[in-house]
C-alpha cells in the first residue's frame, strides 16, 4: 500500500506488464483529499473524498486532478482479485462511493490498514487484508456469486469436518494434511475456520476432549487407565490433556470418571459436568 500527494497533475501509465504476465496485478485506489478523474478503456471514474476503485495496471490508464490531491494505492495480484470476486473479466473503474454502505466501511479500513501497517504482525495483517478483499468483492461483485463461494465454503468446511473426524486418533494431524487433502492452501483452511469462530487447532482438540470425555464414562472401557484414553485419541502428553480436559469440563479426568453419576452421563458432553462444577461443596470434595 502506497500513499501519493500531488498538486495539480496529469499523468498517464503504459504498463511493461504483458497482459498474460504472472507479475499483473490491479491497484485499488482509495481517494483520500481532492477530487480526482481516472480513465481506462473508454471509462472515467471521478472519485471524491472517501471514494475507491479498481484499476487494471496491466493496461493504459490515466489520471488527472485540478488541485492538491492525495490516495492510497493497494496492489493486489490480478489472479488473487480474480479468485476473491470469481470473475475472468474484472469491473471496468467501478466507482465505489464512500458516503454510504460497505464503501464506508472499505475507506476506511484501507485507511487504518495504512496507518497500522507498521505495528501489526503477519498474522493480524493477513486478517486485515482478508477482510479487506472481502469487502472489496461485496462491492463489486454479484450477490449470486457469493451465494456460490458460501455454498463451496460450506461443502469445504463439511470435508474438513469428515476428515477430522477420520484421522482425530493420529498425533500427527495438522493443519497442512488436513489442507493437503481438501487441495487447498493451509491459509484457505484457516479462513475457513475463523468464518466459524475457531480455529483448526481448537477444533481439532474440542473433538479429542469429547472423545476422551465419552470413553471415560464407558463401562466397556473401564479397565483402559485415563493416559491410554488420552493417548489413543491423539493427545501426546497427559498433563496436557489433564489441564486441557479441566479447563473445557472444569473437572479433572480422575474425577470425572470417579463421580458415581458419570455411568449415566451420554453425548450432552459439558453440560453435566457443567452442572457438577456449579456445585458449593465439589471442590472441597475433591480438590483435584
Amino acid at each position: 500500500m502506497t500513499r501519493f500527494s500531488s498538486s495539480p497533475v496529469y499523468f498517464a501509465k503504459f504498463p511493461i506488464e504483458t497482459a498474460n504476465s504472472p507479475g499483473r496485478s490491479c491497484i485499488v485506489i482509495s481517494q483520500l483529499q481532492g477530487v480526482r478523474g481516472y480513465t481506462q478503456g473508454g471509462a472515467t471514474a471521478i472519485l471524491k473524498p472517501g471514494d475507491s476503485t479498481l484499476i487494471d495496471s496491466g493496461r493504459p490508464w490515466s489520471s488527472n486532478c485540478a488541485g492538491e490531491c492525495s490516495r492510497l494505492y493497494l496492489r493486489v495480484p490480478r489472479w488473487l482479485m480474480e479468485n476473491r470476486l470469481r470473475l475472468s473479466n474484472l469491473p471496468l473503474l467501478p466507482r465505489i462511493c464512500g458516503a454510504s454502505g460497505l464503501g464506508v466501511s472499505l475507506f476506511r479500513l484501507a485507511t487504518s490498514l495504512y496507518q497500522e501497517a507498521e505495528v501489526l504482525t503477519m498474522e493480524e495483517g493477513v486478517s486485515a487484508i482478508e477482510a479487506y478483499l472481502e469487502l472489496l468483492c461485496a462491492c463489486v461483485g454479484h450477490p449470486e456469486l457469493h451465494s456460490e463461494e458460501a455454498s463451496h465454503s460450506a461443502e469445504l468446511f463439511s470435508r474438513a469436518e469428515r476428515f477430522i473426524e477420520t484421522h482425530l486418533s493420529e498425533p500427527a494431524l495438522c493443519p497442512s494434511q488436513i489442507a493437503d487433502a481438501l487441495a487447498i492452501s493451509v491459509r484457505h483452511l484457516h479462513r475457513l475456520f475463523s468464518r466459524k469462530e475457531s480455529t483448526v487447532a481448537e477444533y481439532v482438540r474440542e473433538r479429542r476432549l469429547e472423545r476422551c470425555q465419552r470413553d471415560l464414562c464407558d463401562p466397556r472401557f473401564a479397565d483402559r487407565n485415563i493416559t491410554d484414553i488420552a493417548f489413543f485419541w491423539g493427545f501426546s502428553d497427559s498433563a496436557h490433556f489433564s489441564r486441557c480436559f479441566k479447563r473445557r469440563f472444569r473437572v479433572s479426568p480422575r474425577v470425572y470418571r470417579a463421580h458415581p453419576w458419570s455411568g449415566t452421563w451420554d453425548a450432552g458432553y459439558s453440560e453435566p459436568a457443567r452442572g457438577l462444577a456449579e456445585k458449593s461443596n465439589f471442590r472441597l470434595l475433591y480438590p483435584n
